[in-house]
């Protein structure tokens, strides 16, 4: 595990599979990979035991952020407030070209621009990623508005704090906004980020 999560921080290794060498073995492998229509090229997996994530490109690590899951546990039950497990997607982004810190409000900015750990601030900032379920267990995720999002509180990172979403420092949602597309696959999982071959299927 520790090998290869230390692999991400090589910048040799990012640049060797952008490589037009591996192109078209990439375009083989996602014949395999694409097996049925809730698998994708971009994945974010979610460990929460140690609340981490960390970004697939065609099940290849890329980076690893810290994140923040829930402070009242796992599931999905409507005003529980946990984080669910299980299979999810992107299906919107929200705030892209906002400022680092602009607070959002029912998705939509406020004009207010919140510090960070801002003293009894704990607002949705910067970026929202709008999740849907995609399993019997995860499938009140869209309809409880539970995001990957920025948070100001970024001193509460890889601890469970939330309210349910995944938290983001805005400085990583915002480089992670960058490459995350709709229709990218998330796992959220209860121990830690599984090696890329043992990625759930």
């Amino acid at each position: 595990m520790r090998s290869w999560i230390q692999s991400l921080c090589m910048p040799l290794l990012a640049l060797s599979l952008a490589a037009c060498g591996h192109r078209m073995s990439q375009e083989v492998a996602s014949v395999a990979v694409l097996k049925s229509e809730q698998d994708a090229p971009q994945r974010l997996v979610i460990g929460v035991a140690q609340q981490k994530m960390v970004t697939f490109d065609w099940q290849k690590p890329r980076k690893m952020y810290p994140v923040s899951t829930s402070k009242f546990g796992l599931g999905d039950k409507p005003g529980s407030g946990r984080t669910p497990l299980g299979q999810l997607e992107v299906v919107k982004i929200v705030g892209e070209g906002l400022p680092t810190g602009s607070r959002l409000k029912a998705r939509q900015p406020t004009g207010e621009i919140v510090p960070v750990n801002a003293p009894g601030r704990d607002p949705i900032v910067t970026r929202v990623l709008i999740l849907k379920g995609r399993e019997k267990g995860n499938s009140q995720t869209l309809q409880r508005s539970i995001y990957i999002h920025g948070t100001p509180a970024e001193g509460k990172l890889e601890t469970p704090a939330s309210w349910g979403c995944i938290r983001m420092a805005s400085a990583d949602i915002i480089d992670l906004c960058r490459w995350i597309k709709p229709g990218a696959r998330v796992d959220i999982v209860t121990g830690k980020v599984p090696a890329p071959n043992q990625l759930p299927r």
